[in-house]
């Protein structure tokens, strides 16, 4: 199967929706998740859960519908393993650590050699000795064409001096090669002196090897082919310690083969020629098969002489010679990457090919002379490899090549077989590949493989294997280098061969997911084309264009001469044309690919200002925008990415007197992406968030001097009035959306709008800040200025309807005008965005955003922390939550109908002193003054500074935060690719195992008593205010508890033993609302609703400290939930989040697209006070409101609202406590009122109630609805719970503690919470903390 296919039908990616193998069943299509359902007979569709698995409905008497066991599971992408350490590990591919060991430091070459034979024996027949010399650097010659080639037969002294000096002149840096071959000459001299004649060539003089070392310098290569050679290793090596002992120069680069062992000499035998060593080292092939010839059974029917005419070229692989030639140095590869380390490997084998050859062979002599009992040694020192296995498969294909021989050399035109030698050892690496994994040893034919590449025949199955091997992760690419494979794959990409280009690109993204560094080779030699051409063809399977979109990010990251070469061959318009569908009604792209075209983009612009330009041009940021609403938070991330990359950070081109019409087309479309990317500031994704954040940091330094200038000017101290020291915010004459140089008003986006000055007094009745001039109750219009502030309303006393003016204030205090594009309401908007981006509830994008905000010179205010017990105001303790406002937010007097808040307090230093006539009205100025004196206010606000320098500086531009998302997603590429992991098998077999005893806890609570009469634990939580939410664990004795404070503790009821303990945030505004289970069949997440709204799901929260934030973001985002009151409910069959509070509208979040679905308008005059997902019906809740009205909603029906009813009636106050009934009938809820009744209703009859139970007389503060059994609880605030059956019957009340003495009350009740699957009742009290658990009396 090749690896193409393979990819096609195994490729994994991050961005799947949803890993779970079983589809989630609900009444209607759901994005993501496929459904069944029946239709019941009044025509409405209901949910059939799974297969009945144990036979409970069998039972005659009740028969319980089988549980319905959701399968769907979010928020455990690869992008939920924690942004920090994925900004700690954003190095991304590396360039250091592995990469620099398999890269050789600088490849070498021989560049000289110079061959010394001194004969005895030559006097009389010169020819002989001449021919010997000529055969010798033919042999050399072969390896190393182009070297220099000094021949010196029977040299003298000065000859060999003459000749070493001439070798390093012209070889200047690279190695010269020394032979030396000294047969029936003496000995070398016990110092290491070798012989040569005298001038007369009368008698040998010795010549001592520090002087041939001397002379020859470094680097250089050493062949001594004489009887006792190791003498001479013995003295260099002397030379060599001494030399690197007495000098701090750098190591000299030697190496030395030598025949034999100090001891021995030279084989006398005929069986081997006078000179074998050299034999093996320069004609290996031809020895190999003599030797081997003579010792296997060929050795009676082969004629020896036929083996010197073996026909063919050593370099033709489809001769034999050439094939032969072939498999041994496969062999002798094969065995040096097997017994050497790889450092040495790579020294010897890959640097020179010379020497590689050299070494090769030398493996080749040794295991012929052991024979002869001779031990060929070198520097570096070998282990002894005669004995290596693969010398069998050396021999066997001798002696298939052997047996040919006879019919080859008779009959020329004989057609040739190829040895089946190389498709053997494929065969044994593909085994080794569906056994071997990282801790087996490694598969030794990877040189084999690596050789296999060179042949055309062999090619694309080589490189499937060669693919399958690396994607087994950064360890195998790593191996797979280090044997040389980089050379191989670089040429490869010059073939046309369609049938590689899959495999090839996959190879190219294992390669570059390891060592980035190999962008410049690729770019170099013209690689980068190869991948583009990849990309525009649109044959292959978008998951490997995404990773040939991925190979070019790498070629552009960091490197201009790559981003320069793609520009110019068009790279910015494939990436562009194949991010928009060739149709609009075509299916959904590829999201890897959507992915990685965003990310190749950015990588493209990043800090590269003429290819901005060029992306500004080509239409990208129209194109890249519509991207930023993909349902994959991977793709937005990297849309956001891309669009940041088209900032210009050193942008000086915003000055208002320029009128370059180049300059305005740029800044128009500049701040068309900022517009842009401010509109997804509060995305669901933190990934997402995160590069928001950072992209408008770019800004912040692009435009820099800008910002700080309408920072100070918006809260510059005027004199003389109150109302000319109120800051001129944005220009407001204006009103339509004209685009001119010098004024860049905003876009009517829904964040976009003119943000007025604002400002927020508060006063008590006797002040005298609210005179006649300033109306208070003016109506909003669309140009009036409003003013107040988040964080007065956080703190302020006062709940005070804020000052509003008109436009034509009278004394023209706003009749500000400017001749820079400052006036911009893009800048005010800015601000704003960021100073809530500055709050985000997830802590590294907050710090992004006060970073940003310290650029344009804006410090961030810290609020004391401070709790308010009485309910008077609605502002109290209102946090701001989010930068965009659609609708407008109750009661709130300082946000104008679609402006973005601001929550910071800015302070210039006054010019003049400050004229106190003004101040004296102004009891606090909260959020956005100047306060010229108030330096240490005593309200807890920190000293806020505007920051006088304009320019961006260099410790501004270092300060700027790293993006994430494109190292991150290069770790997708490193993974592995073509198998599926083991975790799944695992996850699923814990899950069936769940399955089955949620089932069996199920069918035993359906058919309970549910009397909660025992109280099996009770613990003292030791919260200052009280419990505010329980819930218990489904499959562990574990309850989990919070306050209004935020913090949570974890507690085992079985062993009465505390379990973790962390807080929420540590942010000073605090407040809890909900605690709820994410994917509680499977690995359990916590979700954590602030009362401000703000969302954070934990995961690891039952280990001690091992607690880790998954995700964090605002569930109410631009809506001011007033009074701190969110609601909020999950709904774990759809993947939707419901969220709501004091506002007109309900916010549906798909928690797996981390993405707000819909704003419902709930259509009612008052808040809604509780909510609750139907666990059987996909996109079905219900929400009770503050004028105890009821409604339900279906996010799937046009007009959402489906049913309206005032089961409470006469009674008005709020709604508490709001639920589906237990088991299968989606049609019946249970609400609860505050005035203490409860209400059932059934949504096909009338709007009133079937069933009322009149629960407690007012002060009802909790109701709990058991999911399986028909059971429902609540509870008062008068210390008292009380269980109902479905039909109204009382079962149980709680009031005292049971093993308390005088019987002590259990104290007021501010939560309750059933199991999800037993007959277990959480209860939570607000005085004194306790957290009871109760069961029915036989409870095990």
């Amino acid at each position: 199967m090749a690896l193409g296919d393979l990819m096609a039908s195994r490729l994994v990616h991050s961005s799947s929706p949803s890993p779970s193998p079983a589809a989630a069943p609900s009444a209607a299509p759901l994005p993501n998740h496929s459904h069944h359902s029946h239709v019941t007979g009044d025509g409405l569709p209901v949910a059939n859960g799974p297969e009945p698995r144990n036979g409970l409905e069998a039972e005659e008497e009740k028969p319980a519908p089988v549980a319905y066991l959701p399968q769907v599971l979010v928020l455990c992408e690869q992008r939920h393993e924690g942004l920090d350490e994925a900004a700690a590990a954003a190095a991304g591919p590396s360039t250091s650590g592995l990469v620099s060991k398999w890269r050789p430091k600088d490849r070498m070459k021989t560049g000289c050699v110079a061959l010394c034979w001194i004969d005895p024996f030559s006097m009389a027949p010169p020819k002989a000795l001449e021919s010997i010399g000529k055969t010798l650097h033919a042999q050399y010659e072969r390896w190393q064409p182009k070297a220099r080639y000094k021949l010196q037969l029977d040299p003298t002294v000065e000859e060999v001096k003459k000749l070493c000096n001439t070798c390093r002149k012209y070889a200047k840096s690279e190695r010269v090669l020394f032979h030396y071959n000294g047969h029936g000459v003496p000995k070398p001299t016990a110092n290491g002196e070798i012989w040569v004649f005298n001038k007369s060539y009368t008698q040998y003089i010795p010549l001592p090897i520090t002087d041939l070392d001397s002379w020859l310098k470094t680097p250089s290569i050493y062949v001594f082919d004489c009887s006792a050679a190791g003498i001479i290793v013995k003295a260099f090596l002397e030379r060599l310690d001494w030399g690197s002992s007495s000098s701090a120069s750098s190591p000299r680069d030697c190496i030395l083969l030598a025949a034999c062992e100090a001891h021995q000499t030279l084989p006398q035998s005929a069986e081997f020629p006078a000179d074998v060593f050299t034999a093996c080292l320069t004609t290996p092939i031809k020895m190999a098969l003599h030797w081997f010839c003579k010792r296997s059974l060929l050795r009676c029917s082969l004629d020896h002489s036929l083996i010197d005419q073996i026909p063919g070229r050593q370099n033709d692989r489809k001769t034999l010679l050439g094939e032969l030639n072939w498999i041994f140095t496969a062999v002798t590869d094969t065995i040096a990457w097997n017994v050497l380390p790889h450092d040495l490997f790579q020294r010897l084998f890959r640097q020179d090919l010379l020497v590689a050859s050299l070494f090769r062979n030398f493996l080749l002599a040794e295991r012929i002379m052991r024979s002869a009992n001779c031990s060929p040694i070198s520097y570096p020192f070998l282990p002894p490899t005669h004995q290596h296995h693969m010398w069998d498969a050396w021999d066997m294909a001798a002696e298939i090549c052997l047996s040919k021989l006879p019919q080859l050399i008779a009959d020329p035109n004989t057609e040739f077989q190829p040895s089946p030698f190389f498709t053997e050892q494929l065969t044994a690496f593909e085994v080794w590949l569906d056994h071997g994994s990282e801790d087996k040893k490694p598969p030794e034919q990877l040189p084999i493989v690596l050789q296999v590449l060179l042949s055309q025949s062999h090619r694309f199955r080589a490189l499937v294997l060669l693919g399958r091997f690396l994607d087994m992760g950064p360890w195998a690419v790593d191996l797979a280098l280090s044997v040389g494979i980089f050379p191989y794959v670089l040429k490869l990409l010059q073939t046309s061969a369609m049938e590689l280009r899959q495999i090839l690109v996959f190879i190219w993204t294992k390669i570059l997911s390891l060592d980035k560094s190999c962008q410049v080779d690729l770019v170099k030699d013209g690689g980068h084309a190869y991948f583009i051409r990849f990309l525009d063809s649109l044959d292959a399977y978008p998951e490997q264009r995404a990773m040939a979109a991925f190979v070019l990010a790498v070629i552009v990251d960091g490197h201009r001469r790559g981003q320069e070469t793609c520009i110019s061959a068009g790279l910015i318009d494939v990436c562009l044309r194949h991010l928009q569908p060739e149709n609009p009604h075509d299916a959904q792209t590829e999201p890897l690919l959507l992915q990685w075209l965003c990310l190749c983009l950015g990588k493209l612009w990043e800090d590269y200002p003429e290819a901005q330009l060029l992306g500004l041009e080509s239409n990208a940021p129209e194109i890249v925008i519509r991207l930023l609403s993909e349902p994959q938070p991977e793709v937005r991330a990297s849309a956001v990415f891309a669009l940041g990359n088209l900032l210009d950070m050193g942008s000086s081109s915003v000055n208002g007197g320029d009128d370059d019409s180049d300059d305005d087309e740029k800044l128009r479309a500049e701040i068309n992406v900022v517009r842009s990317l401010l509109q997804v500031s509060s995305d669901g994704s933190p990934l997402v968030r995160s590069e928001v954040a950072i992209a408008l940091t770019r800004f912040a330094l692009g435009h820099n001097k800008h910002l700080k200038t309408v920072a100070a000017e918006y809260w510059k101290p005027q004199t003389n009035s109150l109302l000319k020291s109120l800051p001129s915010l944005a220009n407001i004459s204006n009103p339509s959306n004209v685009y001119s140089p010098n004024s860049i008003l905003q876009g009517s986006s829904g964040l976009a709008s003119h943000i007025g000055p604002v400002l927020r007094v508060g006063s008590d009745s006797g002040a005298t800040g609210r005179d006649g001039r300033i109306s208070t109750s003016s109506p909003i219009a669309t140009n009036s200025i409003m003013h107040g502030s988040p964080q007065s309303d956080d703190s302020s006393q006062h709940s005070d309807s804020g000052i509003l003016l008109r436009e034509n204030a009278s004394n023209g205090g706003l009749s500000y005008t400017r001749s820079r594009p400052t006036d911009s309401g893009i800048y005010s908007q800015f601000i704003s965005i960021m100073c809530a981006v500055a709050k985000d509830p997830y802590p590294r994008i907050a710090t992004i955003g006060r970073r940003a905000l310290s650029l344009i010179g804006v410090e961030q205010v810290v609020m004391r922390h401070t709790r308010f017990n009485s309910g008077g105001s609605a502002h109290q303790g209102e946090t701001s939550a989010s930068p965009s406002n659609f609708g407008m937010a109750r009661s709130s007097s300082w946000f104008d109908m679609h402006s973005g808040n601001f929550s910071m307090a800015f302070r210039t230093p006054p010019v003049s002193p400050p004229q106190h006539d003004y101040l004296t009205g102004l009891r606090r100025v909260c959020s956005m003054e100047f306060r010229p004196h108030l330096m240490n206010s005593p309200e807890g606000l920190a000293d806020p500074l505007l920051s006088s320098a304009a320019a961006p500086s260099n410790a501004e531009l270092s300060i700027l935060p790293q993006s994430i998302i494109y190292n991150w997603s290069c770790g997708h590429f490193s993974r592995p690719l073509l198998t599926g992991s083991d975790d799944n098998e695992e996850a699923n077999s814990r899950r069936e195992e769940r399955e089955r005893i949620a089932l069996d806890c199920i069918s035993k609570c359906q058919r309970s008593s549910c009397k909660m009469t025992s109280q099996i634990a009770s613990w003292d939580t030791r919260f200052e205010l009280g419990t505010k939410a329980a819930l218990l664990m489904p499959f562990s004795p574990i309850v989990v508890a919070a306050d209004d404070n935020e913090q949570i503790r974890v507690w085992n009821y079985d062993d009465a033993l505390p379990v973790n303990t962390f807080e929420n945030h540590k942010l000073s505004d605090r407040g809890l609302s909900k605690l709820l289970l994410i994917n509680e069949l499977d690995e359990s997440l916590l979700l954590a609703a602030s009362s401000d709204g703000n969302v954070r799901i934990w995961k690891n929260f039952t280990q001690k400290g091992g607690q880790k934030l998954v995700t964090a973001f605002s569930s109410v985002q631009g809506h001011r939930a007033a009074g701190r009151s969110i609601v909020i409910d999950w709904q774990q069959q759809s993947g939707y989040l419901y969220a709501s509070g004091d506002m007109s509208s309900i916010l549906v979040w798909d928690l797996d697209k981390e993405q707000l679905l819909s704003t419902i308008q709930s259509s009612a005059d008052s808040a809604i006070s509780a909510l609750s997902a139907s666990q059987v019906r996909s996109g079905h809740f219900a929400a009770g409101f503050a004028d105890a009205s009821v409604r339900i909603f279906d996010v799937r029906t046009p007009d959402r609202l489906v049913y309206m009813a005032r089961p409470h009636a006469p009674r008005t106050e709020k709604v508490v406590g709001i639920g589906f009934q237990p088991g299968f009938d989606p049609f019946k809820i249970v609400s609860a009122s505050q005035a203490g009744d409860i209400q059932f209703l059934d949504i096909r009859r009338a709007a009133d109630p079937y069933l009322t139970i009149e629960a407690h007389r007012g002060s009802l503060t909790a109701l709990a609805v058991h999911r399986h059994a028909p059971v429902v609880a609540s509870g008062s605030a008068k210390q008292m719970i009380k269980v109902f059956s479905l039909e109204g019957e009382q079962l149980t009340i709680i009031r005292y503690q049971p093993s308390s003495f005088m019987g002590q009350r259990i104290g007021s009740v501010n939560c309750l919470s059933f199991h999800p699957y037993k007959s277990l009742l959480a209860a939570g009290a607000g005085d004194n903390a306790l957290v009871s658990i109760y069961a029915e009396e036989n409870y095990k």
